[in-house]
């Protein structure tokens, strides 16, 4: 287990915004139209890839939860940059599977959709309708509440 959120960072980008709720290091964050930050809250969908980290300026660790208001460090990884993310309840992933949003900051397993017949593309056809954010780097089906996993940034 890492005492840190940001596992390898190649540039060096990050921002503070005030929480607008509870958050916990590792969440998949986005920017809300108030300036504050809040778990990324539509599944599948489009998210840029930014994290809570520890709020280690204040000698916290990654179990210490952010309170509503409270300033966040967030990190935007990029392309290739590891991070100890969250993974949703349940979710059965092996090593290479891609991740999106589960729309609660954290992630769950990317299954894409196959289209009918009548959608002008052959039946089975699967097309990418939800949005990857990472790549799992490690094997992990949590059954108890949602798991740390180490993940990269695609």
């Amino acid at each position: 287990m890492s005492n840190t959120v940001r596992l390898k960072n190649y540039l060096n980008v990050f921002e503070e915004w005030e929480a607008a709720a509870a958050l916990t290091p590792g969440h998949l964050v986005e920017l809300t139209s108030a300036g504050k930050v809040q778990k990324h809250s539509t599944a599948g969908e489009t998210a840029i890839p930014m994290f809570a980290l520890e709020d280690e300026l204040q000698g916290k660790e990654i179990s210490d939860d952010y309170a509503e208001n409270d300033p966040v460090q967030v990190w935007i990884p990029t392309r290739g940059d590891r991070v100890y993310a969250l993974l949703a309840d349940s979710e059965n992933v092996e090593v290479g599977d891609f991740l999106v949003s589960n729309g609660n900051g954290t992630l769950k397993k990317y299954v894409p959709a196959e289209v009918s017949g009548d959608s002008g593309f052959d039946s089975g056809t699967s097309l990418p309708d939800q949005k990857v954010v990472a790549q799992a780097l490690e094997e992990l089906n949590p059954t108890d509440g949602d798991a740390r996993i180490v993940v990269r940034i695609v």
